[in-house]
């Protein structure tokens, strides 16, 4: 991957950013970023969401994923041939049968961290320590979820089998640490509400993991700075089996009518996946990575993040023309509420990232917005 084009760098109040070496127009992808760590959510691969367990490519083709999310169990998609899901190439964990998209995610995880994380057999009946752990989590959160506890057991198996942990350790503590707002942005991310709730989590998790090569993470106070790094620096990742075969489709050369019939297929579809499934649609996990977290927030950003590899490696893309030396920067706010008034986006941001937003637009729209949220917004909010 080629990060020549891009430099980490002060920002000033805001800390440390990335900025462009080079000038990107609107389309272009500025990097390409696969992440330290990350890990598919525990309810989401618990409801049946198939995943690679290493990199989250679908392990479902598109036409079973379509027929799990509408519930329709004789559907049939066109152009079935589009779906690049090639179930062939599926191998398990030959010991606890975890599932990998390729020989090479499976030798890639035992490598990083499953070979301390693997439960050693293929029957699950709920006893040992990991499993306790996941369902602690489940009992906790529920979604829709931002984060996961196996997450965390990830990074403590990936020390401990590193080779240089030092050198590993010291790329995690690089990443932003919020000591004031610790306790917050732990509460934030893991939707607790309560101290001991946190408590439960850590202790079991030291049941699973060793935590000789890092004793600072094992005591509260520590696993509460790594549940914040984690809070503060997080990236979700989504993919899916039908979004990868519409897109496919779509470039087909199909003559107007049947492009036309496609078309209509393809949204009858998404109404029945939102009638069965809501908002759920993809394989989600999240994941730390350490350039795209170093990307600060704007209202009127100049990128992007992108999954176009149908796994975790994401892409950040210019949707705005950046000149050389420009700050790269992305909205933490979701479309909607991006369209929100400057008084609702800065509560948002500060209620939720902890910062008062001073970016352009910002800064454009003291003046001419009052500071206040409107009724309509906090109707939006109510529904």
């Amino acid at each position: 991957m080629d990060y020549s084009h891009i430099r980490v760098g002060p920002a000033g109040e805001k800390g440390r950013g990335l900025f462009a070496l080079a000038q990107f127009q609107e389309g272009d992808i500025i990097f390409e970023e696969e992440p330290l760590v990350s890990c598919q959510f525990a309810w989401n691969e618990d409801c049946g969401y198939k995943a690679c367990d290493h990199c989250m490519r679908p392990l479902e083709t598109a036409e079973e994923n379509a027929k799990r999310l509408s519930m329709v169990s004789d559907l049939n998609l066109p152009h079935p041939e589009q779906c690049p899901v090639d179930k062939a190439k599926h191998v398990p964990c030959q010991q606890c049968q975890t599932m990998y998209c390729s020989t090479d995610c499976r030798a890639t995880a035992w490598k990083k961290y499953h070979k301390t994380l693997c439960l050693q057999k293929a029957e699950k009946d709920g006893t040992h320590p990991l499993e306790v752990l996941k369902q602690t989590w489940k009992e906790m959160y529920y979604p829709p979820e931002t984060s996961t506890i196996m997450l965390f057991a990830r990074i403590f198996a990936m020390i401990h089998q590193a080779d240089d942990k030092k050198s590993l350790l010291d790329v995690f503590e690089q990443f932003s640490q919020p000591t004031a707002q610790n306790e917050s942005v732990s509460y934030n991310l893991l939707g607790l509400k309560f101290s001991s709730q946190l408590d439960i989590l850590r202790e079991q998790l030291l049941l699973c993991v060793p935590t000789e090569n890092v004793p600072q993470w094992a005591t509260p106070n520590g696993f509460q700075t790594l549940v914040a790094l984690v809070g503060m620096n997080g990236q979700g990742i989504g993919t899916s089996a039908v979004s990868d075969w519409v897109k496919n489709t779509e470039t087909l050369p199909l003559e107007a009518e049947e492009k036309d019939t496609v078309d209509k297929f393809i949204t009858k579809l998404y109404d029945d996946f939102e009638n069965c499934v809501g908002e759920f649609l993809n394989n989600e996990g999240s994941g730390l990575y350490c350039f795209q977290s170093r990307i600060n927030h704007s209202c009127r950003p100049n990128a992007e993040i992108a999954f176009p590899n149908s796994n975790y490696r994401l892409a950040v893309k210019c949707i705005r023309d950046i000149k050389e030396g420009d700050e790269i920067c992305i909205s933490y706010l979701d479309p909607c509420i991006l369209q929100r008034s400057r008084h609702s986006r800065r509560a948002i941001l500060e209620t939720n990232y902890f910062f008062e937003c001073k970016c352009e637009r910002c800064d454009e729209e003291e003046f001419v917005q009052p500071d206040q949220t409107s009724s309509d917004e906090l109707e939006d909010d109510d529904n």
